[in-house]
């Protein structure tokens, strides 16, 4: 059997809120929609779109079979 994988920023803006557990809750449901698995979830330090730096956030890696 093979596999794609997909993995999604999450991160909730560039001031360093706290994660929104209702919107991470929606991001892991709309993939599952989709037929992804979720494999893993890792902190990580996710570049903003406005200026050099980053903002804490998570990498969500998801898993499907391919058909």
């Amino acid at each position: 059997m093979s596999f794609e994988y997909k993995v999604v920023n999450f991160r909730e803006s560039l001031i360093g809120d706290a994660l929104d557990s209702d919107k991470l809750e929606k991001t892991l449901n709309k993939q599952a929609a989709d037929g992804w698995q979720l494999k893993a979830i890792t902190a990580a330090d996710v570049k903003g779109r406005i200026g050099p730096g980053a903002v804490e956030g998570l990498l969500l890696t998801f898993e499907r079979p391919t058909a």
